[in-house]
């Protein structure tokens, strides 16, 4: 329905609810007393919910619609290990903290009701639960404990802040120690626990392949394509039918490359680059998945519905099975595969002078890899350079573009991120060998700049043909997360200039550059990451503060993310003649579906990577215990301090366990100061640790700080 059509229902259901005849009732019961066919109460759902955001309507504590009394707001509600929790409404910046005896029952993720205290004195607004809208979670992963007549289950998300209890007959022959995945039957309330079914059993806790399998079911990642998919994938043929290039810009002839990380198996883009004068023309050649994957389709629908692909430490979970991924959409060498391509003229400054955007067919020649290419520009070895010969000299011309590209991006205030992730080796049982610091080099910088103009290129070509997209927006962060951030370097010396409203992006990419090769640099660099708000898509073009660009969208990645497929249908539809108003208007309604669930797909394939990393460092750090590392204290809060070693990996030192003295929190400096002996612990400062304990089910690394 249109928006016009939805305000015109949701008046009149207004109208219904608030009527003095009215009785409470449930969306069945009401359905039923409107007459609502059964093919539109899907609508008639969306109205409700609708009306349940504005703070028109509210649930009792039977599920009943009633009209709202007070400020009543809807938001997804955040729980915490320790009880309390946040409720986040849509548009707004600020949380609503829940203190743990007003959640209601309410469990992580959840869509509740919340009333919103006015009358507080307090910087943080407060409120309380009201009502349980929609439960975000039916299943979950944890581990079974059992006991004489019944068992529960501890969950692993110490978000989920309750154990479920199981009926001895529905515990399916689990033990101690098993690792489970349980439905939930009855949520429970403040007095009484949830209720659960155990619908599988995944193996015990150390079984190899159980820890990551659990993160996959926890965060509820599909792993298996259904049948339809498979289905239709086998009719897809494994190389180019020569009559589909027909029509296609033809760029074989080019010398061309893909430069991936050596395990890489589906490369979705290829690169060539040639210089004429003083101009580059640069080719970003992306794979053609939407020729493939018809809109609609059952691939379309599942490729939707994952959203992009999740990549953990011991394997890959595609959102196009194999066979397309690593197949017919990868850019292979010495195969002809179709492309969508942005060609572009480049002159010495890095402005876009000119650019073409087309359908393709490609031929790569060569299929390098970051080691490879970073052998040859940065180490100069001779043996790697004489195996590429023909391909040196524009790799070297390469170096130079991207060089020219992220100067102009640095001049614009274009703030570069560049602490070191996590490297974690596995053997072949899946446990950790190695954690090392994973650097990027000249090789992966570059791919990078190529990409981020050919985003930027895309992006503003179609902001100015004013076409129904999908944009890659990342607003500017909070002003007090920015006020805190301030604070806090200003204990290294450090300031920043803030707006009274907002801070530039070059303010931020000022700091970076006078932190560099600082002892705190990692530190300095990870809190103005988390100062700031977190990128998402969108069907408006609202800028991208990090990158400093008022146009950004993702186009180079369709083999892995969702959005930049649905842009490429987009762009071959208006490249085939151009959007008619009929499906101007198609995409104008399934735009924003598109990028709210692409949105969520992506946070939960980070939190899923997050956590497979903690648990395989936590793994890793176990062997170490009563072993001393350098560190440094990379979180101070009241309960403790957080301790980052060199490998990446992190653990706590709990206030607790500080038996030397009595500390207080300095929340305004980040620092414990110790009542007695006036002993300080501060962020960024180097200290000496020793590993007493992890925790593998908490993902939890303990340490004590060692004196020297």
């Amino acid at each position: 329905m249109d928006r016009e059509e939805l305000e015109n229902k949701k008046q009149l259901l207004f109208h219904v609810i608030t009527d003095k005849a009215y009785r409470p009732m449930k969306f069945k019961e009401l359905a039923g007393i409107l007459q609502v066919p059964k093919d539109e109460r899907d609508d008639l759902k969306h109205v409700l919910d609708c009306l349940m955001a504005d703070g028109k309507i509210a649930l009792d504590d039977s599920r009943r619609y009633i009209e709202a009394k007070g400020n009543i707001r809807t938001g997804v509600f955040s729980g915490t290990s320790r009880g309390f929790g946040f409720v986040k409404i849509e548009g707004e910046d600020e949380e609503i903290f829940i203190p743990e005896r007003e959640t209601k029952g309410a469990l992580n993720q959840d869509v509740v009701q919340v009333v919103i205290n006015e009358e507080q004195t307090g910087k943080r607004r407060e409120g309380v639960i009201v009502g349980i809208v929609e439960r975000s979670v039916e299943e979950l992963v944890g581990t079974f404990q059992k006991s004489k007549n019944f068992g529960f289950v501890v969950p692993d998300s110490q978000k989920f802040n309750a154990d479920i209890f199981i009926p001895k007959e529905y515990t399916k022959g689990a033990v101690n120690g098993h690792k489970v995945l349980v439905r939930i039957v009855n949520y429970g309330s403040e007095r009484k626990s949830p209720e659960g079914r155990i619908v599988e059993i995944l193996g015990h806790i150390n079984d190899p392949g159980v820890d990551v399998r659990s993160v996959i079911l926890e965060k509820g990642i599909p792993t298996e394509f259904p049948e339809s998919v498979m289905h239709q994938v086998e009719h897809i043929p494994d190389e180019v039918d020569p009559k589909e290039i027909g029509g296609r810009l033809d760029l074989r002839d080019l010398q061309t490359v893909t430069i991936d990380g050596e395990d890489a198996k589906d490369l979705d883009d290829a690169i060539t680059l040639s210089k004429s004068g003083n101009i580059y023309k640069l080719g970003v050649h992306i794979a053609d998945v939407s020729h493939y994957v018809k809109e609609d389709s059952p691939l379309d629908k599942e490729a939707l519905k994952r959203g992009t692909s999740v990549y953990l430490v011991d394997r890959v979970i595609p959102m196009i099975p194999h066979k397309l991924s690593n197949g017919i959409c990868s850019l292979n060498a010495g195969v002809d595969r179709l492309a969508l391509s942005c060609i572009m003229e480049i002159d010495e400054k890095g402005n876009v002078i000119g650019h073409r955007i087309a359908e393709t067919v490609i031929n790569v020649s060569r299929r390098m890899s970051y080691t490879s290419v970073k052998k040859i520009l940065e180490d100069k070895d001779e043996a790697e350079i004489k195996e590429y010969e023909e391909f040196v000299p524009m790799f070297e011309q390469m170096q130079e573009l991207a060089d020219i590209l992220r100067e102009k991006r640095r001049k614009r205030g274009s703030i570069d991120f560049d602490f070191p992730e996590s490297k974690i080796t596995l053997d072949d049982k899946g446990r950790p060998i190695e954690v090392k610091a994973y650097e990027r080099n000249k090789a992966t910088k570059i791919i990078e700049d190529f990409m981020l103009i050919a985003n930027e290129t895309v992006a503003e070509d179609f902001f100015w043909q004013d076409l129904p997209f999908v944009y890659r927006t990342h607003e500017n962060p909070d002003a007090e997360k920015i006020q805190k951030l301030s604070v806090f370097i200003n204990n290294f010396g450090y300031t920043m200039h803030i707006g009274q409203y907002e801070i530039h992006p070059k303010e931020l990419q000022k700091l970076m550059k006078k932190i560099e090769g600082t002892p705190e640099e990692a530190l300095i660099s990870r809190l103005t990451l988390r100062s700031m708000k977190q990128a998402k898509y969108t069907t408006t073009c609202d800028g991208h503060f990090g990158l400093s660009t008022k146009y950004y969208t993702h186009f180079t990645s369709p083999i892995r993310r969702y959005p930049d497929l649905q842009i490429h249908r987009i762009i071959k539809e208006n490249l085939r003649g151009g959007l008619k108003e009929r499906r101007i208007a198609h995409y104008d309604s399934i735009l924003p579906d598109v990028a709210n669930q692409t949105s969520k797909t992506e946070r939960r394939a980070d939190e899923a990577e997050r956590e497979v990393q903690k648990l395989k460092k936590v793994e890793y750090m176990s062997q170490f215990i009563g072993e001393t590392f350098d560190g440094v204290i990379s979180g101070v809060t009241s309960w403790g301090m957080y301790v980052e070693l060199p490998n990446t990996c992190e653990g706590m030192i709990r206030l607790a366990d500080l038996q030397d003295d009595y500390y207080i929190f300095d929340e305004a400096h980040y620092t414990l100061i110790g009542e007695h002996t006036k002993n300080t612990y501060k962020l960024g400062q180097p200290i000496h640790v020793m590993v007493v304990a992890t925790d593998k089910m908490l993902r939890t690394i303990d340490f004590m700080p060692v004196m020297d």
